[in-house]
This record gives structure tokens, sequence and C-alpha cells, in this order.
């Protein structure tokens, strides 16, 4: 377990796409930092992953919904004396129903672990990557962010819209330093999410074609930052929808969403 090899921080790394990432990065050789609010999920994908590829993983519990989690989980990881050489902003969830029938303060939560925390973890972690000329960046968005508005779960397209374009100026602005930034864009994944908000009933009813898996979806996004690409839409299907959305015009796009949005979202 080499303490010169290089760290990379998870968010949200107690399973699904999350815990794919640490998997993969665990099997190019990266020590890990793990963290999500389930400590004991967390501790469980630590020893499993040390035992696998023989690398360190620490575990820091954070609830990235509080605002002065992501300082903290910084403060953290230094007073540790760990440092990041690879960030992955993967925390997220869904807020089902229409906007005005929900909480205020769920949206407002929402908006915190999807678009301010990994906006804030990249703003204090970026400054010490420059420095070492080394570092990578990935965002997990999503195809609903590259794809016309839906109906239910209603700020989940937007924040995933943000966080693809973020993704794309910081991507332009590092270039030189030798920090990669990549917005990863998956589908329809086989993991937890859909379970939490309520819509495996419907999801399952998609072919099978239009899901990948975790695992897939990981190692294409970290071949993509490895590379160095802006954007990575994840498998072909969903290339193919992003690319189609691209040139229908916006009120056929927001029909076919009218009419799609009872089989993907709960309303």
């Amino acid at each position: 377990m080499s303490q010169t090899r290089m760290t990379a921080l998870v968010t949200g790394a107690s399973a699904g796409i999350g815990k794919a990432f640490a998997d993969v990065f665990a099997k190019y050789g990266f020590n890990l930092i793990l963290t999500a609010r389930r400590e004991d999920k967390l501790r469980d994908v630590a020893t499993a992953l040390e035992a696998k590829h023989r690398i360190k993983a620490d575990v820091i519990a954070a609830d990235l919904a509080d605002p002065a989690a992501p300082e903290k989980l910084v403060a953290d990881i230094r007073s540790r004396g760990l440092q990041v050489d690879a960030l992955v902003n993967n925390a997220g969830y869904g807020v089902p129903g229409a906007y005005g029938a929900t909480a205020w303060n769920d949206q407002k939560a929402f908006i915190q672990v999807l678009v301010t925390a990994p906006c804030e973890l990249a703003h204090r972690l970026l400054p010490d990557m420059v420095a070492r000329k080394k570092g990578y960046i990935i965002n997990i968005a999503s195809v609903a962010g590259m794809v016309p508005g839906s109906v239910g779960h209603t700020l989940y397209g937007a924040s995933k819209s943000f966080m693809v374009q973020f993704s794309r100026s910081l991507h332009l602005e590092n270039e030189g330093t030798g920090v990669n930034v990549t917005a990863v864009c998956p589908g329809f994944t086989f993991s937890e999410f859909h379970d939490v908000t309520g819509t495996r009933a419907q999801v399952s009813k998609m072919p099978s074609y239009m899901w990948m898996t975790a695992e897939a979806v990981a190692e294409e996004g970290y071949q993509a930052v490895m590379r160095n690409k802006a954007v990575h839409v994840n498998g072909n299907v969903n290339k193919g929808i992003v690319l189609l959305a691209k040139y229908l015009p916006d009120s056929v796009g927001l029909m076919i969403m009218r009419a799609r949005s009872k089989d993907v979202r709960a309303q």
C-alpha cells in the first residue's frame, strides 16, 4: 500500500456509480478517499477494495447536503496528511414529484448536493492540482442534462446541464496546466438510484439495450478523463439520443418528453 500512489476522492462512494468509480481508480493503482453519508457501507466498500487491489482506502462520512460539509471534508483530508489527485463528484439523487408540490427545503438540499458541493470541492482542490501540474476532475452529469426537460424531478436535468457546462469551462480554463476535467454523462444505469426515487417500477419497463452497468460507466469515465475529454456520453444508445436531441426542434423534443416522462419520472 504505497504512500506514493496518487489518491482519488470519490463522493457518493457507498453504492452504484460512485462505488464503481472507486473500484476502477483502485484497479489502476490509486489510493482512495471514500465519502458518503453511510459510514458502515463505506467501510465495507473500503475493506473490499483494499483486499482486492492492495491499495489504501480512507473513509470520511459526510452529508454534502450540509453547506459546511465540503470545507470540513477538505480540512479533514488535509489533517490526515492526504492529498487529492483525482476528484470524482458523483454524489446525487432525485427529488420526485412536480416542482410546486415539493418542499423547498428538499429542493435546496438537492441543489447543495448536486451543484454547490461539487463546485466547492473542485474550487478547494483545484489549486493544489495545478501547483503539482497533475490532476483529474470527473463531474458525473447525465444524458438528462443534454435532452429537453421532463415532467417531475424538475431540477435533475437542470443540475446535470449545469455540470456539463461547468465541466466544459473548467476543462478549457485548465488546458496546459496538467489538470484534466471531464463531465461523464450516463443514461439508465443499474444502481440504487431508481429505488431511492421510487421509479423502479417505471424504469424496469425500459428495454434492456437502454441500460448500462455502473462498472461500464465508470471504466468509460476513467478512460475519458485520462484522455482529457471534456464531455463523455456513455454508450452508443445514449450518444444517439443526445445527437438526436441536438438537432430536434424544441417543440418536437418537448412533445416527446411530455409523452414519455411518465415512463422515467415520479410525477
